[in-house]
């Protein structure tokens, strides 16, 4: 049980090595990278390779370490014994399990996504420790243990909001996704676009390059918006003359799937205005 790369999905070695060397460990897989350079995806492409069925776990800014075990519907069992129902007396008909219990109670092993963990208070992933580490936690309401019956492959996702705690972090597997460098770029667009030109791509990959590494960018274009732009081209049905660079139109064309703020957009103008006038 190995992961590599897939048909739709170009690991690098280093990649995969970190994969393979989470599941071998049985520890968490923490992923950083910035956004957009497939983290997510990385998850659901671990799941189909090696055919586990896949539980995504989305945290926000709001969300709770202890809803990923349980919550407890204190107001519906309230307004049930008001009404009579004779479920009341039963408090686990009130238990809503979480993602963690889901991975924990399944018949087979899961691949188990906690996606953006940065996203949380500091404290969430603190949270976890015990429950991640033991494979198990308690339900007070019931009094029961839960515990894993498989061992679920867990990949944790983060986008470097903020600094997660050093026990969590001794406890994972990490691996940081670099952004990719242009052969591998042109191999994952290839899996998307098997049938592009090869000027086309050429000519999109030099402009793109050319975009990231401008000085002064407050956000650089990540691999998904890469292959936004690409579908807009094929679309557009643009010849790779139309990328080449312009002293008079600095801005790409269809600039809006790379460029996603204002200061951006002006920083680019500004440059061509200076072109202009050294011209």
């Amino acid at each position: 049980m190995r992961f590599a790369s897939t048909e739709r999905y170009v690991a690098t070695p280093e990649l995969a090595v970190a994969v393979n060397a989470a599941i071998t460990l049985e520890r968490p897989l923490l992923v950083k990278g910035e956004p957009g350079t497939g983290k997510t995806e990385l998850a659901r492409e671990v799941a189909t390779a090696l055919g586990m069925p896949l539980i995504e776990w989305t945290v926000k800014s709001t969300t709770r370490a202890a809803q990923g075990l349980y919550e407890y519907d204190a107001v519906a069992r309230l307004r049930d014994s008001q009404l009579g129902d004779p479920r009341v007396g039963d408090v686990a008909h009130y238990i809503r399990r979480g993602k963690l219990w889901e991975a924990f109670a399944a018949d087979t092993r899961q691949v188990l996504l906690i996606d953006e963990i940065d996203k949380a208070d500091i404290e969430f992933p603190n949270d976890l420790l015990q429950e991640l580490d033991r494979m198990e936690f308690h339900v007070y309401e019931t009094g029961e243990t839960v515990r894993a019956r498989h061992r679920p492959v867990v990949i944790i996702t983060s986008n470097n909001e903020k600094e997660l705690p050093d026990a969590f972090l001794r406890r994972c597997f990490f691996h940081y996704i670099r952004f990719p460098d242009a052969d591998t770029l042109a191999a994952i667009v290839a899996v998307h676009f098997p049938g592009l030109k090869p000027a086309l791509l050429t000519a999109a990959l030099e402009r793109f390059f050319e975009i990231r590494e401008t000085p002064g960018l407050k956000k650089k274009p990540s691999t998904s918006e890469m292959l936004d732009w690409l579908k807009l081209l094929l679309a557009e049905d643009l010849a790779p003359e139309d990328l080449r660079r312009s002293p008079r139109e600095a801005l790409p064309k269809l600039h809006g799937a790379l460029l996603k703020n204002e200061q951006d957009v002006q920083l680019f103008e500004r440059l061509a205005f200076m072109a202009r006038r050294q011209g």
